[in-house]
């Protein structure tokens, strides 16, 4: 009888402990972490998915969130060294085994803020993700409420000013500068295509947009405004957002082209498509460069009801024309700079280039799949080439007669 109890026990003690592993078999494998000026992300990579639990806390302002099923490996320690003093929300993350089935995670904060957790599924390259965004909560100090009032009070006097002076005589109208939104594609957790050494398309992209930026800023027409400046992801509807915010009249979107096979080069320049894409490559493309926000990172809550509105506006068709016109001279200036792809602009359902009142292109300057193009895009003075050619083709367009429609001017 004794020996049967014992033996009881020994298989009642191996199936806990069987049981016990299984509810911690799910391992971190890797953790990153992506400040922005509008948001800092963390990203959590597991073997699968993550049960979590978070709650807000105050004095200190601070996040914890509970990983459920998860033991502290070494690789989640790490966590705490990737904040960065320059962060604008995070001031520290602390990592601990809180019980022997859950990790936790607090996150300090340096102002209030509100957070944003959700899973990310598997997706070349990543396994089972959990996502968590930290947004600041702007707070309307008293400073800021009176520099308000006093900004409203100076544009009152500006204005019955402006009223005498065209009483007396008409003020010539000064000539508003032409806005154009530069749109880095990938960033963050989305490398974008990545070439036989390792170039990343995220990488390379960001360093010609600051580079169009710098041609564009110093011509008197024009200004531009970066939708990415640093390495982090925004979803691909935010991008078209974040132009229309700043009332652009032009959004460029730079990309650098992959493909299976590794002889296919040149440059490509695309615009929107209403009805089907124009090529089975200009589809393939689209469909790649749509599925950014998967790799990225997106909510499946992370929806923009009125661009889904505006996408029907009758204005569409002509922002397509204008859209062709732009996409035509801009590739007869890479033309001169590299070998096309394409010899004519090509069309297909681009997210990014969904803005139904700004003239909008997506520029493929290369192949990274291409050792030749990578190698070339690596270096200073093909990305300056290729912002030549960019800032040129779109200052001819600027140049050619086209109506500016954008309501940027600030008397409007």
């Amino acid at each position: 009888m004794q020996r049967f109890s014992l033996r009881f026990y020994f298989i009642f003690f191996f199936l806990s402990l069987i049981s016990f592993n299984s509810l911690l078999a799910n391992e971190i494998k890797a953790t990153r972490l992506w400040p922005a000026p509008d948001y800092t992300r963390i990203t959590i990579e597991s073997s699968s998915k993550i049960n979590n639990d978070q709650m807000m806390l105050q004095n200190p302002e601070r996040i914890v969130i509970d990983l459920k099923g998860i033991a502290v490996n070494q690789v989640l320690k790490n966590l705490s060294s990737k904040v960065k003093p320059n962060d604008p929300n995070i001031l520290d993350i602390r990592v601990g085994q809180f019980t022997p089935k859950v990790s936790r995670i607090v996150i300090d904060l340096k102002n209030s803020a509100r957070v944003k957790i959700f899973s990310l599924p598997p997706v070349e390259p990543y396994q089972d993700r959990l996502v968590i965004d930290v947004y600041p909560v702007e707070k309307d100090s008293l400073t800021n409420l009176l520099n308000k009032l006093e900004n409203k009070e100076v544009k009152k006097k500006e204005s019955i000013a402006k009223k005498k002076d065209s009483v007396v005589k008409d003020k010539p109208k000064k000539k508003k500068k032409v806005v154009v939104a530069i749109d880095a594609g990938h960033g963050g957790e989305d490398p974008g295509a990545i070439g036989k050494n390792g170039t990343k398309e995220k990488k390379i992209v960001l360093q010609i947009t600051k580079r169009l930026k710098k041609l564009i800023n110093s011509d008197p027409l024009m200004e531009a405004y970066l939708i990415r400046d640093s390495d982090y992801y925004i979803p691909l509807n935010k991008r078209v957002s974040k132009a229309r915010k700043v009332k652009a009249d032009i959004f460029i979107s730079i990309h650098a082209d992959a493909f299976r096979k590794r002889n296919v080069s040149g440059s490509s320049v695309f615009a929107l498509s209403e009805s089907g894409a124009t090529s089975a490559f200009a589809k393939f493309i689209a469909n790649k460069e749509n599925e950014a926000d998967l790799i990225g990172g997106v909510s499946i809550d992370d929806k923009d009801p009125l661009l889904a509105k505006t996408l029907l506006d009758l204005s569409q068709s002509a922002t397509i024309n204008d859209s062709l016109k732009l996409a035509n001279f801009v590739l007869k200036e890479i033309k001169k700079v590299n070998n096309l792809h394409k010899k004519w602009p090509e069309q297909a359902g681009f997210a990014v280039l969904k803005a139904p009142d700004i003239p909008s292109i997506l520029v493929e300057v290369a192949f990274l799949s291409n050792p030749k193009e990578e190698k070339q895009l690596k270096t200073a003075k093909f990305q300056k080439k290729l912002a030549k050619a960019i800032y040129l083709g779109t200052k001819k367009y600027i140049k050619s007669g086209v109506t500016i429609t954008s309501t940027n001017d600030p008397d409007n």
